[in-house]
């Protein structure tokens, strides 16, 4: 086992320039684990890394990789692992690097735990994005039994386990999103849905939590905070990226409405609480299409389209 499959691309551009290409199998340090990929999925910021709009962090050593996050099962441990053992069910994140489309991972342990035991690992690949879902409305905003909570891209990754969240946490949930998606957010739990191409912000009410996922509008959104309320950013907006991030940090110090924004970088307990959600049945997986890694490219369309209900979600094996 000298080489594997992996997701490819060797400059930037639109979803045609990836490809299915073969590199070397990562060599797991001595506190690493190798894991066998089942399952990724495909996430926002891995289309602005295609297409070159990151490239300060990505770089210019091509080939370059795509994925996050991913499910599979542990292959190898490093001398010095213990706790984990060959065939282990796992889910986890590369943390800020692309790779994980692709046969094997090699990552730490703090970045993985075992993944739900009441779901395949293709479909549970649909949900690490829940772990930001979990830090906004969990640690961010302390969302609170009782309150009102709007999210706002309701049927995205990310949106998508916010609603299942929002309302195990008792609150009255109320969802942004598409048109043609709003049945969808209605059964995912959501007491209302609305649809963002009729409803504009000043229509929607007060809310105590506003969960932004979309990065755009954020003054407006921010008005619609009772006193006391919280606003959690997980996006900001790509075309305008100074002007959004200023306003996100002055937001963050000033006023009784205060901003919340962050990038998740989840870790073991993260993770493994994620699991304790699914498998009481609070949260479950929301798959929009698995597609084969040899259709990376189709899969990076199809999430720049928009309308997504949940993820796309890539299947390695």
């Amino acid at each position: 086992m000298n080489d594997m499959r992996a997701a490819l691309y060797d400059s930037y551009g639109p979803p045609e320039v990836l490809y299915e290409g073969r590199v070397p199998v990562p060599v797991p340090r001595p506190e690493e684990v190798l894991v066998r990929v089942h399952a990724t999925s495909v996430n926002g910021g891995e289309l602005y890394g295609r297409a070159g709009r990151v490239r300060l962090v990505t770089g210019r050593r091509f080939p370059l990789r795509t994925g996050m996050d991913f499910t599979g099962e542990i292959a190898r441990t490093g001398g010095a692992v213990s706790g984990l053992r060959e065939g282990d069910r796992v889910w986890g994140l590369l943390g800020r690097r692309f790779g994980s489309a692709a046969e094997y991972v090699a990552v730490r342990p703090r970045q993985l735990s075992y993944a739900p035991g009441n779901t395949g690992l293709v479909e549970a690949a649909s949900l690490p994005a829940g772990t930001t879902a979990i830090t906004a409305l969990e640690t961010k905003a302390r969302l609170k039994p009782g309150e009102r909570l709007l999210v706002r891209g309701a049927s995205g990754g990310i949106g998508s386990v916010a609603v299942q969240l929002g309302k195990a946490l008792g609150a009255h949930v109320t969802g942004l999103a598409g048109t043609k998606n709003l049945d969808f957010v209605r059964r995912l739990g959501a007491d209302e849905a609305l649809s963002y191409a009729t409803t504009g912000p000043a229509e929607l009410g007060r809310f105590d939590v506003v969960l932004d996922t979309v990065g755009t509008e954020h003054r407006a959104f921010r008005r619609l905070l009772t006193p006391g309320g919280r606003m959690v950013s997980i996006a900001f907006d790509i075309d305008h990226p100074a002007a959004s991030l200023g306003y996100l940090a002055v937001s963050a110090v000033h006023g009784p409405r205060r901003v919340r924004f962050f990038s998740g970088n989840p870790t073991h307990d993260l993770f493994a609480r994620l699991a304790r959600y699914v498998e009481a049945g609070a949260i479950h997986p929301v798959v929009d299409t698995v597609h084969p890694l040899g259709d990376i490219a189709v899969a990076h369309r199809a999430l720049e389209r928009g309308g997504v209900r949940g993820k796309h979600v890539i299947r390695v094996v």
